[in-house]
């Protein structure tokens, strides 16, 4: 239980964000304001990160940087698509970011590192295609939606399909990996396929 709610962890600090967004979006009905919101999320993450005297991670500068520009243009031309839009570039540079072999290594106990690797290097190619899939999904939403429905169907989408693999993920991660545990203390093979 304590490996699932570590692992969750990274997974409530990102949909906190679009928990709110999605809130603000279906309160106010302006893309506009939940795009300020948005802005002002993505500056206190970064602010309580610098606060802490943490490095602040690559995603989240872009985050920032990609929640400011898009709002800033959506504000300035008064085009909500703009907003609408970032998700995907978001979602593409991740996906490209989640093709790099290992790079889910950080967020593994070191149980799973030591029985499992294969299955993550597979879990992290997974995730990359499901990010890409995300873009290419919000990508045709965002130009045949009005703006609450995309910010509905993006949210529920995103929420939804980020614990529905997270939780397969565990789940095969700690399936297979007792098997090989048990395997190797019986003899059998190595704990590591």
């Amino acid at each position: 239980m304590k490996n699932l709610l570590s692992a969750g962890k990274f997974l409530a600090l990102d949909m906190a964000s679009t928990l709110v967004l999605l809130a603000v979006l279906r309160i106010t009905g302006d893309i506009m304001i939940a795009a300020g919101v948005g802005v002002a999320i993505a500056i206190a993450q970064v602010g309580v990160t610098l606060a802490r005297r943490r490095p602040v991670h690559t995603m989240l500068w872009l985050s920032l940087i990609l929640v400011t520009a898009s709002a800033s243009a959506s504000f300035l031309t008064n085009d909500p698509r703009f907003i609408m839009v970032k998700p995907s570039i978001i979602s593409a540079v991740v996906g490209a970011v989640m093709l790099k072999r290992g790079w889910m290594d950080r967020y593994l106990p070191p149980i799973a590192l030591q029985t499992v690797p294969d299955i993550a290097v597979l879990f992290g190619y997974v995730w990359a295609g499901s990010m890409f899939f995300a873009a290419a999904l919000n990508l045709v939403l965002a130009f045949r939606l009005d703006t609450v429905t995309w910010g509905t169907v993006m949210g529920v989408y995103h929420i939804a399909s980020t614990i529905v693999l997270f939780l397969i993920q565990f789940a095969t991660m700690r399936i297979i990996g007792a098997r090989r545990v048990r395997m190797a203390e019986a003899g059998a093979v190595p704990a590591q396929a």
